[in-house]
């Protein structure tokens, strides 16, 4: 439990002085790929709304949802605009040849709403899901509906299942503790 340890003392004083403001930003940029604890901010989060801090689990659920799908699209829109280029130019760098990249387009034209929805839920495919459905230009339509679907269960299950399961795993004292 070291890791909600360190993500509450990271998160606390922001979200303390800035409220979901502060989630909706954590969220936002590692939707868009930077590497930050997302996951474990919303354990924290959720343990402190639940424990009455200055704002709802329905507040919070809102924006951490709205942050997630906006920075994934975000990153599809960056994928789409330069992604391509790269890959084929560096794709050699994490062997992706042209012959996987066009597996990869293939596969994201078929089963790309079944990716993004996945991928929410992988700690590296969450930070990448839009710069890649964008690279490889998975239908813009079809990327959107999976990326609200995606977002909104990435958000309930990481929002109020720490908010309503807390207590049966001492979360809240384990919070308390910092």
């Amino acid at each position: 439990m070291e890791f909600l340890r360190e993500a509450a003392s990271f998160v606390e004083p922001y979200v303390s002085q800035y409220g979901v403001a502060a989630l909706f930003v954590i969220i936002y940029l590692e939707s868009l790929g930077a590497p930050l604890p997302g996951e474990s901010a919303l354990i924290a989060s959720s343990v402190m709304a639940a424990s009455g801090e200055d704002f709802s689990i329905v507040q919070m659920f809102m924006a951490v949802w709205a942050a997630a799908v906006l920075g994934d699209c975000t990153g599809y829109a960056i994928g789409r605009i330069g992604g391509r280029p790269l890959l084929q130019r560096y794709g050699w760098v994490i062997r992706l040849t042209p012959e996987r990249l066009s597996d990869l387009e293939e596969l994201f034209r078929k089963r790309g709403a079944i990716i993004v929805v996945g991928a929410r839920f992988v700690v590296l495919l969450r930070q990448l899901n839009g710069l890649v459905a964008g690279s490889v230009a998975m239908p813009w339509r079809s990327f959107v509906a999976a990326n609200v679907l995606g977002a909104a269960l990435w958000s309930a299950v990481w929002c109020f299942g720490p908010y309503y399961l807390g207590e049966a795993f001492n979360l809240h004292g384990i919070l308390q503790k910092l």
